[in-house]
């Protein structure tokens, strides 16, 4: 059964760092390229940013270019993001994603919840 399980998420001050992790289990992790998608109150599902299977690319959505860096590390199945430089807009739920293909991308123009599979969630709150 495929398992994903976020942490790190709280209550951080404008400009603050967090670091969201995804801990993966059931699956050949390093098979996947993975997703952070996050969604704010009130508004739709919003990729930020993934990671292919190896690690050598990652592409991230331009509001967080430059502040957040996702990592993986396949040997312990997981997966992280860095984020930096936060602002009140990027209070949101982060949901870890996993590509339901082997060895694919997708580009996630418009996210729904049937894309993959999908930990709970972690909330991430900035607010002075």
């Amino acid at each position: 059964e495929v398992q994903l399980v976020e942490s790190g998420g709280g209550l951080v001050q404008p400009g603050g760092s967090l670091r969201l992790s995804c801990a993966a289990s059931g699956f050949t992790f390093g098979d996947y390229c993975m997703y952070w998608v996050r969604q704010a109150p009130g508004q739709g599902l919003e990729w930020v940013s993934d990671i292919a299977s190896g690690g050598g690319s990652r592409n991230y959505a331009d509001f967080v270019k430059g502040r957040f860096t996702i990592s993986r590390d396949n040997t312990k199945n997981m997966m992280y993001l860095q984020m930096n430089s936060l602002e009140p807009e990027d209070s949101a739920v982060y949901y870890c994603v996993r590509d339901p293909d082997r060895f694919s991308r997708h580009i996630l123009r418009k996210v729904t919840s049937t894309f993959g599979y999908w930990g709970q969630g972690t909330q991430v709150t900035v607010s002075s």
